[in-house]
C-alpha cells in the first residue's frame, strides 16, 4: 500500500469503532479512512480494535453474544486487526471504562510487540472512552497520538461532567484533534479544546464503489414501482425512522425501504402495520456495505431524519449513486446538502416537513447525473492527503517538537 520506495509511516489505529467478521458494518467509516489513506500514501498500519468482554456466544444473548463471537485476530483490507477484550460495567461504569480499555490495550501491545520502536503515531477514533484510553496508552508507550471526534462523543457525552473533564484532559495531551465536520469543531471549541490543535478533516466517499448501477435492474430486484424512499441506518431512536414511517401515511403512492438493524426493528414493523402501511414499508435488516450501491440506485430519494449527526456518510453514498437526499438540518448535514442537486434540508425534524420535502423533490427532481457530479467533489483524495500529513507531522513531533499550529497547518496545506 502507499507509494513504493518510501519509508512507511508506522501507524497504530486504536478504536472500538471498527468492523470485524461478526459485525462487518460496525465503524466501517474508520476502516474506510485508513484504507483510503494507505492506498495513496506510505503507511504501515496495525489496528487495535478492542471489543467488550462477554462470556457466551449463544444467539440467545443477542448483540452481546456478537462480541464474544468476534475473532481475536483477523486480516481486513490488508491490515492486521486485533480485538482484545475489555471490561464494561453496564450503567455504573462509564467513567472507568477508559481505564479498562487502556489496560486491555497495554496487554495487547505487549503481546504483539508494539512499542515506541515499532510505532510512530497512534491514530485514535472517538473521544470517549477511546480517546482517553489512547492518551494513557500514548503516555505508556512514549509516542504521540491524534484523536478524531466522530459525533456523539462531543455532541452528547460531555453533558456528564466527569466524562467532559476526561475528554478535555485527553485533548490537551493529543498532538492534534480531528473533527469530521465544522459543526463538530464548534462543539470541540465549546469544550475549550484548543483551536490551534483542532482541524476539520471530513470523511470522503468511495466514488468507485458508490456509483450509479443499472437502475431498472435494481428496481426489478427489489420489486419496486412508483416513487421510492430509502433510509439507511441503525434502528435506534435518534435516527428518526418512526418519523419517516409516519410520513408515509400522507404519501399513499410511495414505498419506503429501511436498511439497518437494531433494537427497534420489531417496534417499527409493528408501527407500520398498525397504521396500515405494512405493504409499503419494508425493513430489510442489515445490508452489507458493498451491496448498498444497488439499493441507493433503486431509490428516488434518500431520507435521513437523524436527531444529531457528526458527518453522515450515507448522504454522500446515496448522492454518488445519483440519488438526492432529504435530511434534517443537524450536525454536518448542511455541509453536505448544499445545492438542489444534492437534495434539500428539512425546515424542521417532523413527518410533516418530510412530506413537504418529498413533494418538492417530486415536482422538481434533480437530474441523477447532476447529483452524481456533485458527489464527485467529495472524493477521498484531499481527505487522505490531509490525514497523512497530520499523522506524519504528529509523528515528527516526537523527534523534533512541533507546535500544534504547525501540525494542523500541514494538514490544511494538503487539502
Amino acid at each position: 500500500m502507499g507509494a513504493p520506495g518510501l519509508t512507511a509511516l508506522r501507524v497504530l489505529t486504536f478504536t472500538t469503532l471498527y468492523p470485524n467478521a461478526e459485525m462487518p458494518n460496525h465503524g466501517v467509516f474508520v476502516e474506510n479512512r485508513l484504507r483510503q489513506t494507505a492506498e495513496r500514501h506510505a503507511i504501515k498500519a496495525t489496528v487495535l480494535a478492542p471489543v467488550p468482554f462477554f462470556p457466551f456466544t449463544s444467539k440467545l444473548f443477542g448483540n452481546y453474544a456478537r462480541f464474544a463471537r468476534a475473532p481475536q485476530h483477523e486480516e481486513r483490507q490488508g491490515f492486521a486487526v486485533h480485538h482484545p477484550r475489555y471490561v464494561v460495567i453496564p450503567k455504573v461504569g462509564m467513567t472507568v471504562t477508559p481505564w479498562f480499555l487502556y489496560r486491555a490495550a497495554v496487554r495487547a501491545c505487549r503481546q504483539l510487540g508494539l512499542n515506541k520502536d515499532t510505532i510512530d503515531v497512534i491514530d485514535a477514533h472517538y473521544f470517549y472512552p477511546d480517546g482517553v484510553a489512547a492518551a494513557l496508552l500514548a503516555c505508556d508507550l512514549g509516542v504521540p497520538f491524534v484523536v478524531t471526534a466522530r459525533g456523539t462523543d462531543l455532541n452528547v457525552l460531555p453533558q456528564f461532567p466527569r466524562v467532559r473533564r476526561q475528554i478535555v484532559w485527553a485533548a490537551e495531551r493529543a498532538a492534534a484533534t480531528i473533527t469530521v465536520s465544522a459543526a463538530l469543531k464548534r462543539k470541540a471549541l465549546d469544550l475549550s479544546i484548543a483551536p490551534q490543535k483542532c482541524v476539520v478533516v471530513r470523511n470522503g466517499v468511495d466514488l468507485a464503489l458508490f456509483t450509479p448501477r443499472d437502475r431498472d435492474a435494481a428496481r426489478r430486484k427489489f420489486g419496486l414501482s412508483g416513487f421510492t424512499l430509502l433510509s439507511v441506518g441503525n434502528l435506534v431512536p435518534l435516527k428518526g425512522h418512526d418519523l419517516t414511517i409516519e410520513a408515509m401515511a400522507s404519501l399513499p403512492d410511495c414505498t419506503l425501504l429501511i436498511a439497518g438493524g437494531g433494537p427497534l426493528r420489531e417496534a417499527l414493523g409493528a408501527r407500520a402495520v398498525a397504521v396500515g402501511l405494512g405493504d409499503r414499508v419494508r425493513l430489510l435488516g442489515e445490508v452489507p456495505h458493498g451491496a448498498l450501491p444497488e439499493l441507493y440506485s433503486a431509490a428516488d430519494l434518500f431520507v435521513l431524519m437523524s436527531e444529531r449527526e457528526g458527518w453522515a456518510n450515507v448522504l454522500l453514498e446515496a448522492m454518488a449513486c445519483g440519488t438526492p437526499a432529504a435530511a434534517t438540518d443537524v450536525g454536518g448535514n448542511s455541509e453536505i446538502v448544499m445545492t438542489p442537486e444534492a437534495g434539500l434540508l428539512l425546515e424542521e425534524r417532523s413527518s410533516r416537513s418530510l412530506v413537504e420535502a418529498v413533494q418538492a423533490v417530486r415536482q422538481n427532481p434533480p437530474k441523477r447525473a447532476a447529483t452524481r457530479r456533485y458527489a464527485e467533489e467529495f472524493g477521498w483524495e484531499a481527505v487522505a492527503a490531509a490525514n497523512f500529513a497530520l499523522l506524519s507531522a504528529a509523528a515528527e513531533s516526537r523527534q523534533e517538537p512541533l507546535v500544534a499550529e504547525t501540525i494542523v497547518s500541514r494538514a490544511m496545506a494538503a487539502v
